[in-house]
């Protein structure tokens, strides 16, 4: 009975997407109006992309169309590599936040991450980064996705965040008759050695770490560091060793400062940095992930989504701070990857993000390229997606009108292609050559 129940659980969740469900043709060429080179930072047009066993093989201005390949005609529309968000929490959802999450179940965060993918996917974010999941319940989804069992984008995940005992990556909502800490608490270098080789050992792709407080955490403040330097070595190194990168939950200027000094790979917020902390990322080439798109859905809706009175006076007090230091960030030329903290805001608006990168400092194509180019190179995906070349995955988006004189158009993807395979389209007109 339970096999029966399971096979049509998984028939219904991809009637929803049958594009995903069959393989791509052999030859497909996608033709566009213009094409935005991130790598080049150029544009062609018009453009021409030839893709063979959901690779491409040629992109050009005035390339013939193979016979028989099929043709996918984007008319006016402009063709940009697959998106990807180097910050999301897919197994998360805003209406279950503060106390309502003391209600949430394992199988039920499980079951909301693969709603989430999907959204995500039809977003145009080919590619994602999970940094943050109960019970390993991201390295499942990661798995369903990558043997096609369940539609989303391709993703790393990092299983149970690190944090240490009362911290911002610790369950502080329960008193102490419970005797409760969640399960990627560790203590001192070699318990934080223990739990990072666990994680690693579990699935996870990459390692997190809260090496500072948190905002919609109970009883911490954002700035007040947590994780030790000493600490932060000890789980860098073993990440290291085995191949992981490092990411770091830290909004506070020392711990943004030791987590750079212990060598992780990227910081995620990075809200009251100094000029120090900038020395200090170009020093050590180390990436900012600044989720400056989330203060306004936290401000006006967190309330009713349960999200604690102590969070929404952090949050006042820091949105602000951050986008202004993002803006100083990217003028003095830190690396910035695509971030946006979903899960926080409701998963399928991470494009809403772009509008207050150009509004705090960046060109539309500087976004662009954090959310393409540069953040491929983050996740360690350079040479799989995150541009449109020869030799890489055809993870391809379309949107009508320039996003370089309106960065606001990647807020309504039309066109989604991954690996070659369309998942979404409202565009194109099928040809034949």
């Amino acid at each position: 009975m339970r096999s029966c129940c399971l096979c049509g659980l998984v028939f219904v969740l991809w009637a929803t997407a049958p594009a995903l469900a069959s393989n791509p043709p052999v030859q497909v060429a996608v033709k566009a109006a213009r094409l935005i080179d991130v790598k080049g930072n150029r544009v062609l047009s018009p453009a021409v992309v030839l893709i063979e066993d959901g690779r491409i093989v040629k992109v050009g201005t005035a390339l013939a169309i193979p016979a028989g390949a099929k043709l996918l005609d984007l008319g006016a529309a402009t063709l940009l590599p697959g998106l990807i968000d180097a910050h999301v929490h897919l197994t998360y959802v805003p209406e279950n936040s503060g106390y309502r999450e003391l209600g949430i179940s394992l199988p039920r965060e499980t079951l909301y991450g693969a709603t989430n993918a999907l959204k995500t996917l039809l977003a145009g974010f080919t590619s994602a980064r999970n940094v943050g999941a109960g019970g390993f319940s991201d390295v499942a989804l990661r798995d369903a996705i990558d043997a096609g069992e369940l539609p989303g984008p391709r993703l790393l995940v990092s299983g149970p965040p690190m944090g240490i005992t009362g911290g911002h990556c610790d369950e502080n909502l329960l008193p102490p008759k419970f005797h409760y800490r969640e399960e990627g608490v560790a203590d001192g270098p070699w318990e934080a050695r223990a739990k990072a080789r666990e994680n690693i050992k579990y699935g996870a792709d990459l390692i997190k770490v809260c090496a500072s407080g948190g905002v919609l955490s109970k009883g911490d403040q954002p700035g007040s560091a947590q994780y030790s330097l000493e600490e932060m070595h000890a789980i860098v190194e073993e990440a290291h060793r085995a191949g992981r990168k490092v990411a770091a939950h830290a909004h506070g200027t020392l711990s943004i400062k030791e987590a750079i000094r212990a060598g992780v790979d990227s910081i995620e917020h990075a809200t009251l940095l100094d000029d120090e902390c900038i020395v200090l990322a170009r020093q050590h080439g180390t990436f900012f992930v600044m989720d400056i798109y989330n203060d306004d859905f936290i401000l006006q809706e967190g309330a009713k989504m349960g999200m604690l009175p102590e969070s929404l006076v952090k949050e006042k007090a820091l949105g602000q701070l951050q986008r202004d230091n993002f803006r100083k960030a990217v003028k003095a030329g830190v690396r910035m990857a695509f971030g946006t903290d979903a899960g926080v805001y409701p998963h399928g608006d991470n494009a809403k993000q772009f509008f207050y990168m150009v509004k705090y400092g960046m060109t539309p194509m500087q976004a662009i390229r954090a959310a393409t180019f540069d953040a491929a190179e983050l996740l360690g995906w350079g040479d799989t997606v995150g541009s449109i070349e020869p030799g890489k995955l055809a993870d391809l988006i379309g949107v009508q009108g320039d996003p370089l004189q309106d960065i606001r158009a990647l807020e309504n993807v039309a066109f989604v292609m991954k690996g070659g395979a369309v998942v979404k389209d409202t565009l194109a007109r099928p040809g034949g050559g």
